[in-house]
């Protein structure tokens, strides 16, 4: 009894109000899920074919996820609202530009844009349980050789994080009750998204500096511009970057590999450390977060290889041509959903053409938007010839300095812990069950196709 009351006091040490609004909002959606059981339980959803089950169950709607929706022709909407109204609506810090990502944060766990203070609440809680980093993290870290990849680093991170796990404490005394998993998983995210600055800025130090880190943890500042400062950037503009990229890249909806693996293992009740972890191993795939750094790579030698004499727009098109007919791909064009360009990929466009109109990359990456599209459309092998957030990240990144592409993919993930951890709560809040889809063989689906077009449901 001790050990719960322990492990209860120090559970609930948000002052942000943002648990109290939580409880509130928690019992409407419950509500509404009830509801919508008794109304549409058996209703169909959605089918799925044999090419989407090869496929990559691409289209198939089985998932429900909160806090993000994903629309083909107008791209991702945070809580019923685009990037560029996230832009225009969310608090930013003072003499800033960018949203802060704490305020997207609470928009995805709320569902309401937060006032200025109860922004500033949120960053201060945030900000105060980084402070005090676990120094095994740290030992562990070190032991790593010094070229392993930042990504495998930062998933060895977080799992070693996991010791500070609240819900795994309380979940092994015994007495953690349903009712209270979403509040210890509110406090869990909200300690590992404090703690995700200062590994990941210990991964780029040791990977790629003196393995120090290059400031002391401030809490006067936001959650964007402290971990700049550990990085070792100490820039206004680079400030307002960290923001907007940490905010852009956070939720996609629930079917990406990171969020879905995220959810998948949430759902056998692994704590967020774990859970958080498992959906970083998806990203670090290059099909999913290591994409950017492989699209900078692949900007870079383009660059080198064809524009020495000039970056004309026959040039572009006939590189173009040549990379197609070679049989490579165009990385950072096309989008398993979207069939337009990215929104996210705009706005790095406007603070691109606002900030560093002239950078060299920059104007490569313009004029690949000029043609590439055409290019791929008349190529005709190509869904969606449209730009991705990957076919710009990195151009902005290397141009305030950091030039070590493949740390950028650990950018990306601490930018996701907003989505994935924010849809964990509201999974605990909802009681989503272990999830547990029926799957069936090759022999299975040709033997059901023998002497009928239909398949009948299988038993288990």
């Amino acid at each position: 009894m001790m050990m719960r009351r322990l492990v209860h006091a120090r559970a609930f040490s948000t002052q942000s109000g943002l648990k109290s609004r939580l409880s509130e909002l928690i019992k409407v959606k419950q509500q509404q899920k009830d509801k919508i059981l008794k109304a549409h339980g058996d209703k169909v959803l959605g089918t799925c074919t044999v090419s989407q089950a090869y496929g990559g169950m691409r289209s198939v709607k089985s998932l429900v996820t909160e806090t993000s929706l994903l629309d083909s022709e107008e791209g991702i909407r945070f809580r019923g609202y685009t990037v560029f109204e996230c832009q225009q609506k969310l608090p930013k810090a003072k003499g800033g530009n960018e949203p802060l990502p704490e305020a997207l944060f609470y928009l995805l766990l709320t569902g309401e844009i937060p006032t200025e203070q109860q922004t500033a609440e949120l960053s201060a809680d945030i900000l105060a349980r980084g402070k005090n980093f676990p120094k095994h993290v740290v030992d562990v870290l070190k032991t790593l050789p010094k070229d392993t990849h930042p990504m495998t680093q930062f998933c060895v991170g977080i799992n070693a994080l996991q010791t500070q796990s609240k819900f795994a404490k309380a979940y092994s005394s015994g007495t953690l009750k349903k009712p209270q998993y979403w509040e210890y998983t509110l406090e869990d995210s909200l300690d590992l998204i404090g703690a995700l600055p200062t590994l990941a800025a210990l991964i780029y130090r040791n990977s790629f500096k003196d393995g120090k880190l290059a400031a002391n943890y401030d809490t006067s500042l936001d959650w964007s511009a402290n971990f700049n400062r550990l990085l070792g950037y100490n820039s206004q503009a680079f400030d307002d970057l960290m923001r907007l990229y940490l905010t852009a890249h956070s939720d996609h909806e629930g079917g990406n590999v990171s969020a879905h693996t995220t959810h998948l293992v949430g759902s056998a009740l692994s704590d967020p450390y774990l859970s958080f972890a498992a959906g970083m191993n998806g990203l670090a795939g290059p099909l999913h977060g290591l994409a950017n750094q492989e699209v900078l790579q692949w900007i870079i030698q383009f660059k080198k290889h064809y524009f020495s004499q000039g970056l004309t727009d026959d040039a572009v098109v006939r590189a173009l041509w040549d990379t197609l007919n070679k049989g490579q791909v165009i990385p950072g064009f096309g989008h398993a959903v979207l069939r337009k360009t990215d929104p996210r990929y705009t706005v790095f466009r406007e603070f691109a053409l606002k900030h560093l109109p002239e950078d060299p990359l920059f104007q490569v990456v313009s004029k690949l938007f000029e043609h590439a599209p055409a290019v791929l459309t008349k190529h005709g092998k190509t869904k969606n010839p449209w730009p991705n957030v990957d076919a710009h990240s990195g151009v902005l990144l290397t141009h305030y300095g950091m030039t070590e592409a493949s740390y950028y993919t650990v950018l990306f993930g601490v930018s996701r812990s907003l989505g994935v951890l924010s849809s964990l709560v509201w999974d605990r809040a909802l009681s989503l069950p272990l999830e547990r889809p029926k799957s069936v063989t090759s022999d299975w689906i040709e033997d059901a196709f023998k002497n009928t077009s239909t398949i009948s449901q299988a038993e288990e």
